[in-house]
């Protein structure tokens, strides 16, 4: 241990004597400008933020799709995230009412160019964003090619964002399918119920008949389970099945316990993360993002992205 402390000591030394020839950190740091710009004046090449999109989605309505979205924002917000939550629901919208706040407006404002996306943004008191999109949505199809182009120019202004997580309709419409395959991660939340594992199967079973090759994370969350083994029950049934006969990859990410902080916190309209962090749906939300975290994406393609697949589907 003496040795390697001396090895380290010396290594410092001799990157002072450097520094000192050169002029200090000053002049190391100008020489290292001009070597990767070419020129003097020059500026260092800005480093391009990767924005993370994550569709959250459910084959069956009330299984706690809202739920998951906005304390998963929290919770990746914890950890050092920017985070927007994009209200993805046609009629149904419902972040807003989760985090008590009422959007004046949408990204119908912003289609017609009566609004920019920061404008339309709401910055609430958890540290995150949301944007209402309850009436926007409907517009895309009828957009023309530069109402297009305009707006997915305003929305590359999100990419200030590390984390999008856009919260879908429950079902199987087109626009929830849409988000699912223009997504890096897609979500799907279920629970133990009998018809809320059909209908999550049958989601997955259109997605895998609509896209012959799905270049996305799809994984799978099991909500309101009394424990770990039905939770594991739940999901192996479904992954095992998906690809067995569907021949899709579904990753298991985890769980989230039945809880009735949960439902306090919805009747007081504010994530049970903030309510109360240390029960067990909140470390059940923590361990869920913790693991999303080691797995980094390959190509982020941002938010402008998205809604080019969207717009080419359509």
């Amino acid at each position: 241990m003496e040795d390697q402390a001396e090895k380290l000591r010396e290594i410092m030394r001799q990157k002072k004597t450097n520094l000192g020839r050169s002029g200090g950190l000053a002049s190391l740091a100008g020489e290292k400008l001009q070597r990767s710009s070419g020129g003097e004046n020059a500026a260092l090449p800005k480093e391009e933020r990767k924005t993370r999109i994550i569709t959250v989605t459910s084959g069956k309505g009330g299984v706690g799709k809202t739920n998951l979205s906005v304390n998963m924002a929290l919770a990746f917000a914890r950890i050092g995230k920017k985070v927007v939550v994009m209200d993805g629901d046609l009629g149904l919208a419902n972040v807003n009412v989760m985090l008590k706040v009422v959007p004046h407006y949408n990204l119908y404002h912003v289609i017609k160019k009566q609004k920019t996306i920061r404008e339309i943004l709401v910055e609430t008191e958890y540290g995150i964003s949301i944007i209402s999109g309850a009436s926007g949505f409907s517009q895309i199809v009828n957009m023309t090619e530069e109402e297009r182009q305009n707006f997915i120019s305003d929305l590359e202004t999100l990419s200030f964002a590390d984390i999008i997580i856009i919260d879908t309709s429950a079902g199987v419409s087109g626009n929830v399918l849409d988000f699912v395959a223009a997504a890096d991660d897609a979500i799907i939340i279920t629970t133990p119920e009998p018809t809320a594992i059909a209908d999550a199967y049958s989601l997955i079973k259109i997605i895998a008949m609509e896209y012959e090759t799905l270049n996305i994370g799809l994984k799978l969350v099991v909500n309101r389970v009394k424990g770990v083994a039905e939770a594991k029950n739940v999901a192996d049934r479904i992954t095992s099945i998906a690809g067995q006969y569907l021949y899709l990859k579904v990753d298991y990410l985890g769980f989230i316990y039945d809880d009735q902080n949960v439902l306090n916190a919805v009747r007081q309209q504010k994530p049970f993360m903030v309510t109360d962090p240390k029960c067990k749906a909140s470390i059940c939300i923590q361990h869920l993002v913790e693991r999303m975290d080691k797995v980094k994406i390959v190509e982020p393609g941002g938010i402008g992205t998205v809604f080019k697949k969207l717009f080419n589907r359509s």
